[in-house]
């Protein structure tokens, strides 16, 4: 296959960014799409250019570091991570845009690599359960009833990509929030925290500058891990309960 690749590149968040033309050719239809990048960059060393950088780890589907807009679809033409994503999407001679996630809260970092950290700061304030110290208990100690358990690994499929974010028209983190808040409310061990957990993830959502959301429904669309738009509305509910509680 040869392609045509339009690639975002900016050296650093301070400055401005504009995309570059390159010609690939030699394209197996059975390289991901990250592999073809890798055989762009390789081009672009041995000619004494600047490899394009792009966020990459385990190239399994299941780290949610390749984070890229690819056609202005976040993670591409399929329902799946891009890394997950393989050439044969493509035909020969077609032109693909590569872009960067686009959202106030995840800068540019460089080129395709956007700063995500806002989501490990929204985990950080509320994303844990009490863990009392002592001897472990049993692992059926505390049973939990299959519906709640199903709910919570439904929910706890989240990686944190960010084609969420990427995918709203509003630069939401909604449906991320309500994946990590969801999967601990519903067990019996996320319990003690279940009413700050959900205020204060929220309002850290807030404080990084997430758009609102507006139920367009972009962001279920783009989850690689087919977490559910009705996500959003049971943390809508466990919002509610808390803040009445708290007011009380």
């Amino acid at each position: 296959m040869k392609l045509t690749l339009r690639v975002w590149r900016q050296q650093n968040a301070e400055t401005s960014g504009a995309m570059a033309t390159y010609e690939v050719d030699g394209i197996s239809p059975d390289m991901s799409f990250l592999e073809m990048l890798d055989t762009l960059n390789e081009e672009l060393i041995l000619g004494g250019d600047e490899p394009v950088a792009f966020d990459h780890d385990c190239r399994e589907g299941i780290c949610g570091a390749c984070s890229l807009v690819i056609n202005g679809d976040a993670h591409g033409p399929e329902r799946t991570t891009t890394c997950q994503l393989h050439m044969r999407s493509f035909q020969d001679g077609d032109t693909i845009d590569v872009e960067p996630w686009r959202a106030s809260a995840f800068p540019v970092v460089k080129d395709l690599v956007v700063d995500r950290s806002a989501f490990d700061r929204i985990i950080q304030s509320g994303g844990y359960i009490s863990a009392p110290t002592g001897t472990a208990p049993d692992a059926h100690a505390t049973p939990v009833p299959k519906p709640d358990a199903d709910f919570a690994f439904e929910h706890a499929e989240c990686i944190g990509c960010g084609a969420c974010v990427a995918a709203c028209p509003n630069g939401s983190a909604m449906l991320f929030t309500s994946a990590k808040v969801n999967h601990l409310n519903v067990l019996p061990q996320g319990a003690p925290e279940r009413e700050t957990r959900v205020l204060d993830m929220v309002a850290t959502m807030d404080e990084e500058g997430f758009g609102g959301c507006t139920l367009t429904g972009e962001c279920a669309t783009a989850c690689p891990k087919g977490i559910p738009l009705p996500s959003i509305a049971a943390m809508n509910k466990e919002w509610l309960r808390a803040t009445r509680k708290v007011r009380r």
